[in-house]
């Protein structure tokens, strides 16, 4: 009985990661569509430093007591997302809402190679899962047509964001999530700050007729994922939050499909299908899959 209490504990542990994770790609899938339609009308940069400003706000509590240590790693982690949620909001200003959630679903094969890189090991069956996510995301939201500037930014967003999971899976056990998340926020939302200052006055009006959805992206889509992403990288590693995030495009294709009215069809049916069969392979106990390959020197 002894010997079952810190596996049943770091079951429950890792299952409560897992959730954390899948609210995460939940919050996400209807940021994706709200942002494709807010920069229509509000800047990139407006956006981002009135999204962080109302997040960060929430957050002022937990930055007593802070330390060098925790200021440090906070301070890497919000420079790492503002640069993700400016590539976003950049990229889709001209890219589909439906390629944006493909885009970032590289994740899943990005976070796990720059991990192996690192010396982390590479499961046969993570390389699997990725694979047979990536391809049931292919079929269900590219489209034909050659790749603009918008997605190129989108590109630049997912590569950063693994880079963040990475570092975030490093240092999130180290320090109280709150706090942690409190300082990410404030310097995500000091820099957007600098960079929207040409362009805040002009966008007052259209950011009080457009209140509802940036205390929706602040407080839901923003202060929220960024705590729970941190909650969640306590217990379960980058590379399968990475591919928890593959829900993130099955989802959003079904929020386009109702807020935008983007298209969601049988190839939705189909991409869907693969992708959930992806997270099934992932949680694959079987010896033949459930192995390192030859990357990586820390044992699993």
């Amino acid at each position: 009985m002894t010997n079952d209490k810190p596996t049943t504990t770091e079951n429950a542990l890792h299952i409560r990661g897992i959730i954390a994770i899948a609210i995460v790609s939940l919050i996400w899938a209807t940021t994706f569509p709200i942002t494709k339609d807010a920069v229509t009308s509000i800047s990139p940069a407006v956006l981002t430093a009135s999204r962080f400003t109302v997040a960060a706000a929430i957050f002022t509590p937990y930055l007593r007591s802070l330390n060098a240590q925790i200021l440090r790693d906070g301070t890497v982690l919000g420079l790492l997302l503002f640069a993700c949620f400016a590539f976003q909001a950049i990229g889709l200003e001209t890219a589909n809402a439906n390629r944006g959630g493909f885009i970032f679903s590289l994740n899943v094969i990005i976070v796990p190679l720059l991990a192996a890189l690192f010396g982390q090991p590479l499961l046969l069956k993570t390389v699997l899962a990725a694979g047979v996510a990536l391809i049931g995301i292919g079929i269900m939201c590219w489209e034909n047509g050659s790749l603009g500037i918008g997605d190129l930014f989108l590109f630049g967003d997912t590569f950063v964001f693994g880079v963040y999971m990475l570092v975030l899976q490093g240092t999130a056990q180290r320090h109280s999530t709150l706090s942690l998340t409190a300082i990410q926020l404030w310097i995500v939302a000091v820099l957007s700050a600098v960079w929207a200052a040409p362009e805040i006055v002009g966008q007052f009006e259209t950011l009080r007729n457009n209140y509802g959805l940036i205390l929706y992206l602040g407080l839901v889509g923003t202060a929220g994922t960024t705590w729970l992403e941190t909650i969640g990288q306590q217990w379960i590693s980058a590379s399968e939050a990475a591919l928890l995030c593959t829900l993130d495009p099955v989802l959003t294709s079904v929020f386009s499909f109702w807020l935008l009215g983007e298209k969601f069809g049988v190839r939705g049916l189909i991409g869907t299908a693969l992708v959930l069969a992806a997270l099934i392979l992932s949680q694959n106990k079987s010896q033949y899959i459930d192995r390192k390959l030859i990357f990586g020197t820390e044992d699993v």
